[in-house]
């Protein structure tokens, strides 16, 4: 797994096998996510639109924008509204605005309840506008229109005056009366025009007219995220890390699962590979019966998901005589049969079942001796009247750090390591006659492969 490409296989295998526990892990997650919802109260939001006439380039209605936002703008709404412990700081962080086409600024506003976001919104959009306005000259406190006035006046004033001068100058019976009138009457056209070219040019009657487009909508439903959002995403979220977690898992695993990589580790020969009958339920040992182990077993986190699964295997019959052969090529061997030590690593299940079946197939031509070592501190006991070691475990349970430890302990305790056999998981074929097998029945183990040549 750790030099393969992860396919869909693999993630196909993850889900079918550990089902329970990703299950669990989601239902965990949708908790999670109701407790955030929980301590992230819902929000409302909904948003008033405000029309701006004329002409407006893009990097104005920007401006615009940014002036809908601005602390003047919000902290005059905040006193307008007067909501208690709500200042105009908290406010800025609950009102956006954004300009929209049509020479259209969208003030959102977002609060605790739909009544409070919807007065929120109005609130913002009638202070921007006022405050636009005034900006743009509609104050009476602004300079410039209190100069266009003042222009305005001398304009009038100039107008009288030229009515005065025409009246003067007679009802134009010389030539130089009617000249003077016509001069004046010139005079009088352009200052009209003059000043009727000012106020089309002046900003206060161009953009200065924005309208609040109607009463922000009440909101209907929360504002992202929701309650629902969140507990689903809390439970996608829980998903994908328990499958990412066991993917990375699978990339950093070190165990070996070839048998030349196992009989290379231990230092010895392969004398076989034997196939240990699956079992599905019942025959648990004593300490699986321990809480964190009744916890895995309920979540399927007992059971390997990252090998293939069990191939079936033939009649027991069969398993038997190639099982058989293991204890021939150990005798062979062996200089002088007498005791032999099988060593396996414990918590391997499916290894000291073999071993145990190892023993007892062996029919008192070899004294075997069952010994169970610790892969954290091996420890072997010393050699007595042991003709040497056989190493019994199953494929890709321990790393090479972890035999190479074994074998270690084997030479600190004067044992030889005369073969190694690896036992891999079976399904058996369901009988045509006879009836199930008993409960009790010794497992039966079969040899697929000879270190030294030949067919098993």
């Amino acid at each position: 797994m750790s030099e393969d490409t992860i396919r869909l296989v693999t993630i196909g295998r993850i889900l079918r096998r550990r089902r329970r526990l990703l299950a669990t892990l989601a239902v965990l997650g949708a908790f999670v996510g109701y407790g955030t919802s929980l301590v992230f109260p819902p929000r409302y939001t909904t948003s008033a639109s405000v029309l701006l006439p004329g002409q407006w380039e893009e990097r104005e209605l920007l401006t615009q924008v940014d002036i809908a936002t601005s602390s003047t703008v919000v902290d005059r709404a905040a006193a307008t509204l007067g909501w208690t412990g709500v200042s105009g700081a908290e406010l800025r962080d609950r009102v956006t605005a954004e300009a929209a086409d049509g020479n259209i600024v969208k003030i959102s506003g977002t609060a605790g309840t739909p009544e409070r976001a919807q007065r929120l919104s109005d609130q913002v959009a009638e202070q921007f506008v006022e405050f636009a306005a005034r900006i743009a000259g509609g104050g009476t406190d602004s300079e410039a229109a209190t100069g266009l006035e003042a222009l305005r006046k001398n304009v009038e004033e100039t107008n009288r005056r030229i009515t005065d001068l025409a009246d003067a100058a007679g009802p134009g019976q010389t030539v130089e009366s009617v000249q003077g009138r016509t001069a004046l009457e010139k005079l009088r056209t352009s200052l009209e025009q003059a000043m009727t070219k000012l106020d089309e040019a002046d900003p206060a009657t161009d953009k200065a007219g924005m309208v609040v487009m109607g009463p922000a909508a009440r909101p209907t439903g929360e504002a992202p995220p929701t309650r629902t959002q969140l507990v689903v995403a809390g439970a996608l979220l829980f998903f994908l890390l328990a499958v990412v977690g066991h993917l990375a898992a699978a990339r950093m695993n070190r165990r070996l699962r070839t048998e030349p990589e196992i009989a290379a580790a231990l230092g010895s020969a392969l004398l076989g590979t034997v196939d240990v009958p699956e079992v599905r339920s019942g025959g648990h040992r004593p300490e699986d019966r321990a809480p964190r182990a009744r916890i895995r077993r309920l979540l399927g986190a007992d059971n390997r998901w990252d090998l293939p699964a069990p191939p079936r295997s033939g009649d027991e019959a069969g398993r038997r005589i190639r099982y058989r052969r293991v204890c021939a090529r150990l005798r062979v061997r062996l200089p002088d049969p007498g005791r032999l030590l099988v060593v396996v690593p414990d918590g391997d299940e499916i290894a000291r079942r073999a071993a145990g079946q190892l023993v007892a197939e062996a029919n008192g031509d070899l004294l075997l001796r069952l010994v169970e070592v610790s892969v954290d501190r091996p420890v072997v006991p010393d050699r007595d009247t042991e003709s040497g070691a056989l190493v019994v475990l199953s494929a890709g349970s321990r790393t090479a750090e972890e035999l190479a430890g074994i074998a270690e302990a084997c030479a600190d305790g004067r044992h030889e390591v005369v073969g190694v056999v690896v036992a891999d998981t079976v399904r058996i074929r369901p009988t045509r006659s006879g009836g199930r097998p008993p409960e009790d029945a010794t497992p039966a183990l079969a040899v697929r492969g000879h270190a030294t040549g030949g067919s098993a």
